[in-house]
Formats: structure tokens, sequence, C-alpha cells
């Protein structure tokens, strides 16, 4: 059974996990940043001890869990010199294989969320994601998935990867559509919160009608007249006149065999 837990890693993820991890019963025996100011930040919400020197790492835990950046996943291992860990990373696009020679029990605890350090959220209906190099270590990322969430998946690398990149359109892009929108609005002296009931209808919306099904606007309806009043509106800024020609381009190829 799971129960002591080492965090590498202070960031979003790393932040937002481990708050869930200790708020469930675990141990968070301590936390590593590369950084002693982020490291004692995360520690002293944790209520637990923290290191900024690789060397010092806790390795006597039940599980090492490395959550940092992709591209530094590979280097961060090498400096574990110990083979008798039980150990995740918990990357979307990083395959589990990346820890085979550094470990006899590796695996994936990939929580499909954007997360904000800042900003308390409920990991309870959070789908996990696991994958293990062993049925048994499954069985334990399991168990201990399903103390902070109720939805707990086995996914392995290659459906991993493709759900991340998935997870960046809806979310990712999405999340910079807004931030452009709140650019054209503050430009023109227009509040933002204009467009949050907006918003939150076309997310609510796509919880009962599929995304194909719930697509409106100008695109949608393939109607020219307003499109070229937005294409007006945008020709002096070409890098979002480009974003919205292409973007609506795709809206209307993906709907035009029924036009």
């Amino acid at each position: 059974m799971i129960q002591k837990i080492t965090l590498i890693g202070a960031g979003n993820l790393a932040t937002c996990l481990g708050k869930s991890l200790k708020k469930n019963g675990f141990d968070i025996l301590q936390v590593y940043s590369h950084t002693e100011e982020s490291a004692k930040t995360l520690a002293e919400k944790l209520n637990t001890k923290y290191t900024y020197n690789t060397k010092d790492i806790d390795l006597s835990a039940d599980l090492i869990i490395i959550s940092i950046k992709d591209d530094a996943i590979g280097e961060m291992i090498d400096k574990i010199k110990h083979k008798n860990l039980k150990i995740v990373h918990t990357s979307g696009s990083v395959s589990m294989q990346i820890l085979k020679t550094h470990s006899y029990c590796y695996g994936v605890f990939y929580p499909i969320m954007t997360l904000s350090k800042n900003r308390d959220i409920d990991f309870s209906d959070i789908p996990i994601c696991l994958e293990a190099n062993s049925d048994d270590f499954l069985s334990e990322l399991k168990e201990m998935a399903e103390r902070i969430s109720s939805q707990v998946f086995e996914i392995h690398s290659k459906e991993r990867k493709i759900l991340h990149m998935a997870a960046v359109f809806a979310n990712n892009f999405v999340n910079h559509f807004y931030d452009i929108s709140e650019n054209i609005l503050k430009e023109n002296g227009l509040s933002f919160d204009l467009l949050k009931p907006l918003i939150k209808e076309t997310a609510s919306k796509i919880m009962e009608l599929s995304p194909h099904d719930a697509q409106t606007g100008p695109a949608r309806r393939f109607d020219k007249s307003i499109i070229n009043r937005h294409l007006k509106l945008l020709e002096n800024n070409p890098k979002r006149e480009k974003i919205y020609r292409f973007v609506t381009d795709s809206i209307i190829s993906s709907y035009k065999e029924n036009k």
C-alpha cells in the first residue's frame, strides 16, 4: 500500500496534487524543487520538509512522484541513483519507458485537468490516467488514485499522448482564444465580463450535446457577409486575421457536406 510520498516538483500540478494527497491522508515526506523558494513554499502548504539539492531527496518513500516539465524528466531521473524505487511521472506526453532503467516499479499518474497553484481544486471528479510496468504496481496506483478521485482509468502511453494532444485543443487553444477576445475588448474600451455568460453556456452545452451539434456562429451558418465584416475589422492585425480565416475555414469544411 502506498502511503508515504516524496514529491519532486513544486509547480501547478505538483502543488494541486500534493494538496489533494495530503487532504486524503497521504504522508508527504518531502518536496523537492530546483529553487529553494518554490520548494519551501509548497512544503509549508503541505507541512513537510523540503530540499533543493538532488543529493538530499528522500528516497525512503513508498512512491516518488516526478511532477516537473516534460523535458526535465530525463535529467532528473539520471540524478536519482537508486534502482529499488517505485516511481511515476505525471506527464501527459512522455512515455513511461523513460523510467525503465531507473526503477523496478515505474509508471504514470496523469490527472486530466488544467491546474493553477493558487486555485484550490477538488480532485474527486478529475479523471486520473494510470499506467504501470506490472499488474501489481498498477493495482497499487489504482488504490492510491481512488482515494482522491472517483474517475480512474488505465491508459497506455500511446493513448495518453493522443489524449494530451486533444486536451491542448480543448483547453490551451481555447484559453488562448479567450485571451485574444479579452485583448480585442480592452483595446475598444469593453469588458471581458460581457463574454463570461456566453463562455459559461458554451461549456455547459457540450455536457448535453456533442461539440459538432453545439456549433453556432457565422462560419457554421456559412454567413459570408458577417465573416467579411469581421475580417474588415481585423485587417490592421494580420495575426488575428490569419487565425480568424483559418478557424473559419476549418469550421466551414466540417459542415459543408450538410450545406
